[in-house]
């Protein structure tokens, strides 16, 4: 199943790719655990400093799991809770990936699509894209490994309006939900997306991760420990803020080592 799952790295921008363009990129068991995989291993690289993550073609992100699937992966609740782990495990693995993560939305962005473009940092779609999560109509619920990211994203009002009403909506409505991060004309999706990973790789990296780590520790309503705030000052002991407000000063670009 690795040719489902591809990765393409260019310099410091890794790009994931959800590879199923004849069934518009929908989900099945194995393409969730080797996405978990895929994550753990970039997460582990300290060259890297932004994923891309896409579905194959332009006409879908994804549209969510394959349903074809179900009677031979999913027809009981013993299957379903093997199935729910593979899925725990990667959506875990997404978002506790210390990189940067940017959604680059081509069309359908629907069930389990959403939700793994939810996991991202930046979402970018075209105008064309439609979102929503129908899984009422299958007689499915969303377990708490997925409701809880989602909810993490929107809240839990526009979460539960998302999963009780089962529509699909489009990308104006998606962004005032605040399920997309910007919206381009559709022939622009690509070169926005990797615009946006650009400028991030050519950030501190450091800095992006401690930002990621911060915002993801604010989750937690628990207060901060001392060690914890007085992480927020660690930067100053990098090479790279040196570099960084000695080029501000001599007004060049900085070229980050990640140090």
């Amino acid at each position: 199943m690795e040719d489902t799952i591809l990765v393409h790295r260019d310099q410091a921008i890794a790009t994931v790719v959800l590879n199923r363009p004849d069934k518009l990129n929908a989900l099945t068991r194995p393409m969730w655990a080797r996405l978990g995989r895929v994550f753990e291993e970039l997460d582990a690289d300290d060259a890297l400093r932004c994923i891309v993550i896409r579905g194959a073609g332009t006409q879908a992100f994804a549209p969510g799991n394959d349903i074809s699937e179900f009677a031979t992966e999913r027809s009981n609740v013993e299957q379903a809770r093997a199935y729910g782990d593979d899925m725990r495990r990667t959506i875990e693995a997404i978002d506790r990936c210390r990189h940067p993560i940017v959604a680059q939305i081509h069309g359908i962005c629907v069930g389990g699509g959403l939700e793994i473009a939810g996991l991202a940092d930046l979402r970018i779609c075209g105008e064309s894209s439609r979102f929503g999560v129908p899984i009422a109509k299958l007689g499915l619920v969303m377990a708490y490994a997925e409701i809880g990211a989602l909810i993490a994203l929107v809240g839990e009002a526009t979460a539960l309006e998302i999963l009780l009403e089962g529509r699909i909506f489009d990308a104006r409505e998606a962004r005032d939900k605040g399920l997309v991060t910007r919206v381009v004309p559709d022939d622009q999706v690509e070169a926005e997306a990797r615009a946006t990973a650009q400028r991030i790789a050519d950030g501190a990296p450091l800095v992006a991760r401690w930002h990621k780590k911060f915002a993801r520790r604010l989750r937690d309503p628990a207060p901060l420990s001392p060690a914890e705030y007085d992480e927020g000052f660690a930067c100053f002991g990098t090479e790279d803020f040196a570099t960084g407000y000695r080029a501000f000063l001599a007004k060049h670009k900085p070229e980050f080592k990640g140090r």
